[in-house]
């Protein structure tokens, strides 16, 4: 990943108007691009947090959902959400599901740099080994997804903007059992 990354410009429609540099695509104007998150759950129901690099360009060293990506022109969003797993995490992914479809957000971060998404937010499962990269992820937990939850409603200035407004909708769209229990 470096350099020759693209990311996928779309409108406000999501139809494909372009691609343009990953490391210049974020400044304070970033166009709206795509991406996704993904929340990423153990056998046991646990939900996996990581915390952001503090190399990252934007929201460096905050807690967020397990990782998130850019699919590149042309490639399915599943094989990219499967290609970032392995890159990011060293994790291979069962039972992917997308359950925010449309969810999409602005923000922008104490330092001026705006993220500008439509960010289909998916669910999966692995088997919980993992090796992250440390150039992407800082530390990472495995919790309870509702204690995750409330620890972002109480310290929302510890985790992603983004993870903050998808928590509530994506938790109350998963099953009360399996990958992704509540319990």
């Amino acid at each position: 990943m470096g350099a020759s990354e693209q990311v996928v410009l779309v409108d406000e429609n999501g139809a494909y108007v372009g691609v343009e540099d990953k490391l210049t695509v974020h400044s304070t104007s970033t166009p709206l691009h795509l991406a996704f998150s993904v929340y990423l759950f153990n056998d046991h129901g646990d939900l996996l947090i990581t915390r952001r690099a503090l190399g990252k360009m934007t929201w460096p060293g905050v807690w967020t959902n397990s990782f998130c990506g850019h699919p590149q022109p042309g490639e399915d969003l599943a094989d990219a959400v499967r290609r970032r797993a392995d890159y990011e995490l060293g994790a291979s992914l069962s039972s992917l599901r997308l359950i925010l479809p449309d969810f999409s957000y602005r923000a922008v971060d104490a330092s001026g740099i705006v993220e500008n998404e439509l960010c289909p937010v998916f669910c999966a499962t692995s088997d919980g080994r993992l090796q992250p990269r440390a150039e992407e992820v800082l530390e990472w937990e495995w919790s309870n997804p509702q204690r995750v939850a409330l620890a972002a409603e109480n310290a929302p200035f510890a985790f992603s903007p983004w993870m903050r407004t998808q928590l509530p909708a994506f938790l109350s769209q998963l099953e009360p059992s399996g990958g992704g229990s509540r319990g």
